[in-house]
């Protein structure tokens, strides 16, 4: 008897740009079970050169894309304003949908998709990183065994130069600078994978935050400040009661800083400070531990994000995402209480 052919996954990505090239195409095109067969960017050539390097049709619309009965599922890719419209629209055409982060530019329209995805029965993923990420992986395996006892405090940093540096628009016309197409800049580029990150690591949810997102340096095409935030530190309250800080930067400009250390009944952990050893655990008894665990990926060195590899494995499965539009729902919650308590200068609670 002929063994059964294995299921092949055939995917739509819609925009071309660097999230594309560097994380959903080669980790798409280099699995066993999954294919690139559509690729629509407005701007015709990038969608051309993503075909060229890791196969697949170029196609002249999103709408030419979701009509496609053969596609099984959908990358959205693009600016975060058009995250909301086209996930609804691929769910509605029946693709399931992996969509970058931040989910979408309000709760309104987050809930919309979520709302959709549940409608329509087709599977939402958010492409949260940060926790599939082995030094991360590693410190929640710690934080389970009880060795440190429960999180009392914690620090949180993500900044780097900045998207201009890395987008492909390569400048300060970039849509991450434009508040109609980013919504938000820094808190919402790189913030919000550390509200991701925090609520899964400690297994607990932010109740409320205390932020000053700001606008300090970076200027856009005019000489003008950007109008979206380049700066944010926060603080955040957890329902268990444990306190920590959150910041988000585009003005770290020697290298890039994502680390966190968490500071523990029993000892603390750090992850991401030492390169050799990303996950080191300093117990109050005076015993330490480091591990290496693998790194945590930067934008100068990118290592498999596992976030495609998640969501075909929950596609050919037929299981729920682990990061499903719920998940990304919360992470963005902390990122809109933080924008709220900036505007009004007091303490904002994250709303449900």
């Amino acid at each position: 008897m002929a063994k059964a052919k294995k299921k092949v996954l055939r995917f739509g990505i819609l925009g071309a740009g660097s999230i594309a090239i560097y994380r959903h195409a080669p980790e798409i095109a280099t699995h066993p079970n999954a294919e690139i067969a559509a690729i629509y960017d407005p701007i015709t050539e990038r969608a051309e050169d993503l075909a060229d390097e890791f196969g697949g049709d170029v196609y002249d619309s999103v709408e030419e894309v979701l009509g496609d009965d053969s596609i099984d599922a959908v990358v959205v890719a693009t600016p975060n304003a058009y995250h909301c419209p086209l996930t609804v629209a691929a769910l509605k055409a029946g693709k399931d949908v992996l969509c970058e982060k931040p989910m979408a530019t309000s709760l309104k329209d987050a809930k919309k998709m979520i709302q959709t995805a549940k409608q329509t029965g087709r599977k939402l993923m958010i492409g949260h990183n940060q926790r599939l990420m082995s030094p991360h992986v590693k410190a929640k395996e710690i934080l389970e065994s009880g060795v440190l006892g429960r999180v009392l405090t914690f620090r949180t940093s993500f900044g780097h130069g900045g998207p201009e540096m890395w987008s492909q628009d390569q400048g300060p016309h970039t849509w991450f600078f434009k508040k109609e197409e980013a919504f938000v800049g820094s808190m919402g580029d790189l913030g919000v994978h550390k509200t991701d990150l925090v609520r899964w690591l400690l297994a607990d949810e932010v109740k409320e935050a205390a932020a000053f997102v700001e606008t300090l340096e970076k200027t856009n095409e005019k000489g003008k400040l950007i109008t979206v935030d380049d700066n944010a530190v926060c603080i955040l309250k957890m329902k268990s009661g444990a306190v920590g800080q959150l910041t988000a930067s585009w003005t770290y400009k020697s290298a890039e800083d994502n680390t966190t250390t968490l500071y523990c009944e029993n000892g603390m952990m750090v992850l991401g400070a030492n390169p050799d050893y990303p996950v080191e655990v300093m117990l109050a008894s005076g015993e330490e531990a480091l591990y290496k665990v693998g790194a945590i990926a930067t934008n100068d060195v990118q290592v498999r994000s596992g976030v495609p590899d998640l969501f075909i494995d929950s596609l050919l499965n037929d299981t729920d995402p682990e990061i499903s539009g719920a998940e990304g729902y919360k992470a963005l919650a902390i990122v809109v209480a933080c924008l709220e308590s900036a505007d009004t200068g007091t303490v904002a609670k994250v709303k449900s």
